[in-house]
């Protein structure tokens, strides 16, 4: 039955899973062989038992390894931020979970809607490359971003630099918050990152069956039981 998409991502009866250690809402520990566990290795697992293959999970501290990893095959699928520069490199299946991405901002601070942090003269700390980050390159106008090469980093950076935002996940920045008390999380987003399964370009096969997949999975309950189960907040499941 799945004879053409075994072939394509598990070619060796191996689905090799690409997992991204850095969101903890998917990632939210190891079991005892130290394989991350969470929603997104649930999702791998649930695949591979659908194509009756074995699973190797492969993890990642960047997204962009991650990325290059299932561009070139060595990664059957990867499950990683679905952003429009990544899917130049690879194809996503419809996004299975979403996450929302707002500021933080200091006491007293004049910035009280999303709208407003996109001014002339704020400067917001951002982990480059993330998914939120992709995002804000593409569409502030005013503001200025200001890089970290790692979330912990843009979080200190936001501290130490006393900047005016700190861009993040809704989670993170809550918890971000209670270290500078009156510092304020604000409502809504300015986007929410989407998380996919990815597969290389060529995989045509295989994407047919990642998009009917995720879609099964979503309506089924398959996604809302790994959340409920792993008791992950700030995670819902994408429409």
């Amino acid at each position: 039955m799945y004879s053409e998409v075994i072939k394509q991502i598990a070619p060796n009866g191996v689905l090799i899973a690409g997992i991204y250690l850095g969101n903890f809402l998917l990632v939210t520990g190891k079991d005892d062989q130290g394989n991350p566990e969470g929603v997104s290795p649930d999702l791998a697992h649930a695949i591979a038992k659908e194509l009756n293959v074995k699973i190797q999970l492969m993890p990642f501290d960047t997204q962009g390894d991650l990325v290059g990893a299932v561009a070139s095959g060595v990664c059957g699928i990867g499950l990683v931020g679905s952003d429009p520069d990544r899917a130049q490199k690879i194809t996503f299946a419809p996004a299975y979970v979403e996450i929302e991405a707002t500021y933080l901002v200091p006491p007293d601070s004049s910035l009280n809607t999303i709208e407003d942090v996109d001014s002339s003269g704020v400067r917001i700390a951002s982990f480059q490359k993330s998914a939120y980050d992709l995002w804000l390159v593409r569409n502030i106008k005013n503001a200025s971003l200001v890089h970290a090469d790692s979330l912990d980093a843009s979080v200190e950076l936001f501290f130490s630099e006393k900047l005016h935002a700190l861009a993040g996940l809704k989670t993170g920045l809550i918890k971000e918050s209670k270290r500078l008390p009156g510092s304020k999380v604000l409502d809504g987003q300015f986007m929410a990152v989407q998380q996919g399964v990815a597969t290389a370009k060529e995989n045509l096969q295989s994407i047919k069956f990642l998009s009917r997949f995720v879609q099964d999975a979503k309506q089924s309950g398959l996604i809302a039981s790994f959340i409920q189960n792993r008791k992950v907040d700030g995670l819902s499941v994408a429409g």
